[in-house]
């Protein structure tokens, strides 16, 4: 159930009413063609070259090559999530706010030819290929726990570089301290972008010692191939220890600024997503609580929930850039 409030704006249902993933098992078989969707022809170039990873590959869209990480705490040891479940349940408002809608619409997003506009703050601006940015990192893959702010938690297998490796390269000025990320907003091929449950394009930001950070990651492919569209082909973001809508997906802008973004969610709804967003299980959200999760595909409604690690589990790693910082006040 969507709730719409004219004071607060467009709001997350709560999460005893957020559709569970049994139910869209018996779709698969409508939806599973439909996730085959092309990632460009300058991904199935790519996709071309012998693989490494360490995932079995789906074998649904091109391979996508990559090594194994040496970056502490990003190979998680727990059990993927089954590519079916990753790919058929998903949160893209661009094509709906079903789970099942962007699995279903996203075969309309054009990923060829694809370009991301460098913005703002940084010694080297402009518009860089999809080709070009592949070729500004290796790619590693990177076992990640991902966590909903809607109670629920995958583990996936992502493909791509260090975002650093890309802001190295782009040089920001010292003014800097904020990256924002801008999703395509197309609609013509993203009919969700006839809703008004948020104003569009989706923005998101970080500041930039979190940009920086060797665990924030820009994915090209997921399970060893190149990524769905309805997972945010043709690049996202991935912030693992931050909730998922923070990780933005068919990003068409990066904008480095001295401000900190206004990102859609806080936007929408202040009172309820912050501009940090950490996966916090000690700070609820106004309507529920956030102290345990449900993993998806683990034996449906009836399996028992797991309890949420402070930062999704990667405090060890992230927790000194919030050293001194009061998480409910900057939540």
């Amino acid at each position: 159930m969507l709730i719409i409030n004219s004071d607060n704006g467009f709001q997350h249902p709560v999460a005893s009413e957020i559709t569970p993933v049994d139910v869209y098992r018996s779709r698969r078989e409508v939806v599973r063609n439909m996730a085959l969707g092309t990632a460009g022809l300058a991904l199935a170039g790519w996709g071309q070259r012998e693989a490494h990873a360490q995932t079995a590959r789906p074998g649904k869209l091109p391979v996508l090559a990559a090594g194994k990480s040496a970056v502490l705490g990003a190979n998680t040891m727990e059990k993927p999530t089954p590519y079916e479940d990753a790919s058929t349940y998903n949160n893209f408002y661009e094509f709906g706010t079903d789970k099942a809608d962007p699995a279903k619409r996203a075969h309309t997003l054009i990923t060829d030819p694809w370009s991301v506009e460098i913005e703002g703050l940084v010694k080297k601006p402009g518009r860089v290929s999809l080709e070009e940015l592949m070729k500004w990192g290796a790619m590693e893959e990177r076992i990640y726990r991902l966590r909903c702010v809607e109670g629920w938690s995958m583990v996936i297998p992502w493909v791509g570089y260090s975002l650093a490796d890309l802001i190295r390269r782009v040089e920001p000025l010292p003014g800097a301290k904020f990256v924002e990320f801008v999703t395509q907003a197309d609609p013509k091929t993203m009919l969700g972008l006839r809703s008004s449950v948020l104003d569009w394009p989706y923005v998101e930001g970080l500041r930039l010692d979190e940009a920086m950070h060797p665990l924030t990651l820009l994915a090209f492919g997921m399970y060893g191939e190149v990524l769905p569209k309805q997972n945010g082909a043709p690049l996202r973001l991935v912030v693992p220890w931050k909730y998922g809508f923070k990780s933005g997906k068919s990003l068409v802008k990066i904008r480095f600024t001295d401000k900190q973004p206004v990102s859609s969610w806080e936007k929408a709804a202040r009172q309820e997503y912050g501009f940090y967003s950490n996966v916090n299980p000690l700070v609820d959200h106004p309507r529920w609580s956030q102290a345990t999760e449900r993993r998806i595909g683990e034996d449906g409604l009836l399996a028992k929930k797991r309890k949420t690690l402070m930062f999704n589990g990667y405090e060890p790693q992230v927790g000194q850039l919030y050293a001194g910082m009061d998480l409910k006040k900057f939540f």
